[in-house]
């Protein structure tokens, strides 16, 4: 062996010595998470759920940064180019698997630059409006929008998110002429929803819930299997309207590529006790979600899968031009 060699091979040796010791002793300084969305989001609030016990069991601080961009980019990239060492972490919505399938030019691979810690969170989305805008069930709603081609708007929380996919999903449905108009996240969207600026929004329950107790928002619909425990006279958009129409968004955890299989474990656990704890399953079923979990394998299948179905929903024929994010 030459002398380049063996300098290359104790520098690997030496590397994963210290990667087997950081493993060992994780964690042992604070942790961030990323958000792609404004405060008072779906994934803000279970940030902002998660962080507090996380420090209260390992007693590492937790910093929740959000930072909103269209797709989740921003966030995303601080994320893939973070150091390997479980202490950067992005919480996402599906979001993340649609601004992949939507073939946008990322500044990192969506499957090769991430692994998937954990899902944490499934949940149906509800279509509000505003009580001013006159139709009280999805029929009528799906009769203004068939009368009025092209104008009428539909919100999202960013283009390739959740609620981009759901409402392109129900324009398909439906046969509408909906415009999309993507914001930089759900409070903005709900806000211009409340406004009259946007005609209607499939928007995740956990932000909504309480403008629709407080009747600024009607629900008109959910996009779930079977109605919610928290809208139990509101039907599900298949009962509805639209026989066979399902929709479950999800959220969940993910660290840079090559984080160690042993903290990316260690991360995948530490998530499924803050998310079996009593009092963290009752607010988010309070908020009209349900806690669901997954090891690492698992999350990591779904984001290819569902990478996969929003390509082929964001590749079907399109309506006029979506308007520019908000």
């Amino acid at each position: 062996m030459n002398i380049s060699s063996m300098v290359r091979t104790v520098g690997v040796v030496a590397l994963l010595i210290a990667a087997g010791a950081s493993a060992e002793s994780f964690p042992n300084k604070p942790f961030r998470i990323l958000v792609p969305f404004s405060a008072g989001s779906a994934t803000d609030i279970l940030a902002r759920l998660i962080g507090p016990r996380m420090l209260e069991h390992w007693g590492e601080q937790v910093i929740v940064d959000n930072r909103p961009s269209a797709a989740g980019v921003i966030a995303g990239e601080i994320v893939a180019k973070a150091a390997p060492d479980g202490y950067t972490l992005l919480l996402s919505s599906s979001a993340f698997a649609g601004s992949a399938a939507l073939g946008m030019k990322l500044p990192y691979d969506s499957i090769k630059d991430f692994a998937g810690i954990s899902q944490i969170v499934a949940t149906a989305q509800v279509v509000v409006v505003a009580p001013s805008l006159g139709v009280k069930t999805l029929k009528e709603l799906i009769a203004l929008a068939k009368n009025n081609p092209g104008k009428i708007k539909f919100a999202s929380s960013g283009i390739g998110s959740g609620t981009h996919y759901s409402g392109e999903l129900f324009r398909l449905a439906a046969g509408i002429d909906a415009v999309h108009v993507p914001y930089r996240g759900t409070p903005e969207g709900l806000n211009d929803t409340i406004a009259g600026r946007v005609e209607y929004y499939i928007a995740p329950v956990l932000p909504t819930i309480p403008l629709i107790k407080s009747e600024r928002l009607l629900a008109l619909a959910t996009s779930g299997t079977e109605r919610m425990a928290m809208l139990p006279d509101v039907p599900t958009i298949a009962e509805a309207a639209l026989p066979g129409f399902v929709y479950d968004g999800w959220f969940g955890v993910f660290a840079p590529a090559k984080t160690p299989r042993t903290i990316i474990n260690s991360l995948a656990k530490e998530i499924a006790r803050i998310m079996a704890l009593a009092e963290v399953k009752e607010r988010i079923a309070s908020l009209g979600a349900v806690v669901k979990t997954s090891t690492p394998a698992e999350f990591d299948k779904l984001v290819r899968s569902e990478i996969a179905k929003r390509a082929e929903v964001f590749g079907a024929p399109k309506r006029r031009g979506d308007e520019t994010s908000r």
